[in-house]
């Protein structure tokens, strides 16, 4: 098996106990080997409310918006930014399969830092 087919098969694992409600939706986390994503989802209604990614412009001036622990960090922080923006608090944080640990703890962190609640 792949590192990508682990990877899809703890994200399977994960989504049977996770999902998005009005109340907490969730906060979803995508790497590649360039860029990231993080998407506030109401799974209810399979409405994303918020996003972010490396590809705008508010991140790509910082720095080359590379995938790494420093932009993970911004991508966070602009997240929960947005979110509060949107009244929203609380969310479900749905890692996507990745390791708990570098890029997805730092942008976890700073989505905490920036106001939301796990």
């Amino acid at each position: 098996m792949s590192a990508i087919d682990k990877r899809k098969l703890r994200h399977t694992r994960l989504r049977k106990k996770l999902t998005g409600t009005p109340a907490r939706p969730r906060l979803a986390v995508h790497f590649s080997g360039r860029h990231i994503t993080a998407q506030v989802i109401d799974d209810s209604i399979g409405k994303t409310l918020v996003s972010v990614h490396t590809t705008e412009p508010e991140i790509r001036a910082k720095a080359n918006a590379r995938a790494n622990v420093a932009i993970a960090t911004e991508v966070g922080k602009l997240i929960a930014q947005r979110g509060s923006a949107q009244k929203i608090s609380q969310v479900v944080f749905d890692r996507g399969g990745f390791k708990y640990h570098g890029k997805v703890k730092a942008l976890a962190d700073a989505a905490r830092d920036g106001g939301f609640q796990f």
